[in-house]
């Protein structure tokens, strides 16, 4: 058939193939496959790993995804026909293409990246969350605080100012009764103003006697 592969590269190569005035079918099939043993496989469909279907329209089509230094065997028939050895070739692929391998690099470096920012924004917002929650629990317990104090103090300047009225109310009532707190004062403690009881002698009480006795 005149079958030739160009342009091999590490994970591509192009296949050629003249048309034939014989093949009436729709589609061309391009079989290929790795590491071809001529000894162990057989020219089957079925002892090939991949398989193109290419319009009979065209006359080349591009292998693409082969693997760097590799045999492989690549046939080309009419349809669904099983290929004969003439109508397959065998070729080498070369190393990975310098500029290919690049750009596998930045791929490889730019998903790292993406996925490194995605992580960092996640850990960032959970970050985030966690310091506004604190904040938000500190400020509501320090309001509590401020309520807390804010009550023993209204409680005590209530007091304070109800022992000021009673101790104004107190002195109203000394200017105004001079005497009556004083005796309320006696009246609460009449024992403590008591007068005591003079003691009388048996002198005193026999004198009465001696002056009736001279006036009689």
């Amino acid at each position: 058939m005149g079958i030739t592969v160009q342009n091999i590269t590490g994970d591509t190569a192009m296949v050629i193939w003249p048309k034939m005035a014989s093949c009436v079918d729709s589609f061309y099939s391009v079989m290929y496959h790795p590491n071809w043993n001529n000894k162990l496989s057989s020219y089957t469909r079925k002892s090939f790993q991949k398989e193109e279907r290419v319009p009979t329209s065209r006359s080349s089509f591009v292998v693409e995804n082969l693997t760097p230094l590799t045999t492989y065997i690549l046939c080309v028939t009419c349809q669904s026909a099983n290929p004969s050895s003439d109508q397959c070739r065998v070729f080498n692929t070369l190393e990975r293409d310098p500029a290919s391998a690049s750009n596998t690099k930045k791929e490889l470096a730019l998903g790292i990246w993406l996925t490194s920012s995605v992580l960092l924004l996640i850990i960032a917002a959970i970050l985030l969350y966690g310091c506004v929650h604190l904040l938000c629990r500190r400020r509501r317990e320090r309001l509590q605080g401020q309520n807390g104090t804010s009550k023993r103090d209204r409680g005590k300047a209530r007091t304070s100012e109800d022992l000021g009225r009673q101790s104004q109310l107190m002195q109203d009532m000394e200017e105004k009764h001079p005497g009556g707190i004083q005796l309320a004062t006696i009246i609460e403690n009449p024992s403590a103003h008591r007068e005591p009881a003079m003691p009388t002698s048996k002198g005193q009480e026999r004198m009465p006697t001696t002056g009736q006795s001279s006036a009689l």
